[in-house]
């Protein structure tokens, strides 16, 4: 079953959301060379709970911090550190996830660090256009599918048009998301459209597709947590947490005029 909320309750995620947006546009601003990742840590749940929120990251199945920042090669759930120092030319994915009055918002950025390589700035493009395809289809009376076949489509899209062939994680995926961060259904970032639940007005899903500048295969680092690219080539992620409505997908982790 996929929870399905009213729209005051959608309008709860929509705070909480914005609480995700305004955290991620901060620690963007302050991902320069020479800060670690752990400053960016600790800014971003201070944001967070100077909202009145909470970190959803923080204590989640042992995870011990408030954002996920992966460096380069890896691609999800890289812990903060002292001793990760962001240097010039670094690409860093930034996932964060905030609770506001028991409802959750959920989103991930890409962040150029000093002066990024021509390849790596478009690899990151490539990302997040493909997250706004499965966005736009997003739609109701869509089936779930519909949104990984936009996301792969378009990620196939730019890649033919970068001349790389990018890899495609697809051991990760979005999620429902609502009363908890991770809900069903599962939802892929390849696939062939038509199947799955269909989408129904009040259902709210994460869209993270995730890139690499090579292959797809990945592996999990010993701390049990960071996962990296098997060939070391670097990797982007974008996510955004959205709405079904009648009207359209509504994205709740970002201001109407973004």
């Amino acid at each position: 079953m996929i929870e399905v909320k009213t729209r005051s309750e959608l309008e709860a995620m929509r705070a909480a959301g914005l609480v995700v947006w305004k955290t991620l546009t901060l620690v963007t601003e302050a991902a320069k060379p020479g800060v670690s990742t752990a400053e960016l840590d600790e800014l971003a749940e201070q944001t967070i709970r100077d909202a009145g929120a909470v970190p959803s990251f923080k204590g989640y199945h042992g995870f011990p911090a408030s954002i996920c920042a992966s460096v380069n090669e890896q691609i999800v759930h890289g812990i903060p550190a002292d001793a990760t120092v962001l240097a010039d030319g670094d690409l860093i994915s930034v996932d964060c996830g905030a609770i506001l009055d028991g409802w959750h918002g959920d989103s991930a950025v890409t962040i150029a660090v000093g002066a990024v390589s021509a390849g790596d700035l478009a690899l990151s493009d490539a990302t997040r256009k493909a997250m706004w395809a499965g966005v736009e289809a997003a739609v109701a009376g869509a089936k779930l599918t519909d949104i990984s076949h936009a996301v792969q489509t378009a990620a196939e899209a730019a890649a033919l048009a970068d001349g790389v062939d990018y890899g495609q994680i697809v051991e990760y995926g979005g999620h429902g998301i609502g009363t908890q961060m991770h809900m069903d259904p599962f939802l892929p970032n390849i696939g062939k459209p038509g199947k799955g639940p269909r989408l129904k007005p009040g259902m709210a899903l994460a869209i993270e597709p995730m890139l690499t500048a090579g292959g797809g295969e990945t592996r999990e680092l010993e701390d049990g947590w960071t996962v990296v690219t098997a060939d070391g080539s670097r990797a982007a992620h974008w996510e955004h947490s959205v709405a079904i409505t009648e009207d359209g997908p509504w994205v709740l982790t970002a201001p109407a005029d973004s």
